[in-house]
């Protein structure tokens, strides 16, 4: 779990990232489960995109696949969110 302090340092990053997935009229997969994981592995703080045809508004959605993936949720912004997972061999992001 992430402080209020650190989601704050997060959030302020995550303002540069691109989307680089979206969630469509499929949900979440297992496919893309795997995908989030290996990317959260990779980079640590990922932003995520809902389409409006997804089954699930983006609250829902980004608390399903922080819950499937083991991430926190760093922030909800309309049809947009962001998570995080901390890699403990090769951190990204120093959050003290």
């Amino acid at each position: 779990m992430i402080t209020s302090k650190q989601r704050a340092k997060l959030r302020a990053s995550a303002n540069s990232l691109d989307t680089i997935f979206q969630v469509g009229k499929g949900g979440i997969g297992d496919e893309l489960v795997q995908q989030v994981k290996d990317a959260l592995k990779a980079r640590e703080l990922i932003k995520l995109r809902v389409l409006e045809t997804a089954p699930d508004h983006s609250r829902k959605t980004a608390q399903d696949l922080a819950e499937k993936t083991g991430a926190d949720i760093v922030q909800v912004i309309g049809s947009r969110f962001v998570l995080y997972k901390r890699n403990p061999q090769k951190p990204i992001y120093e959050l003290d």
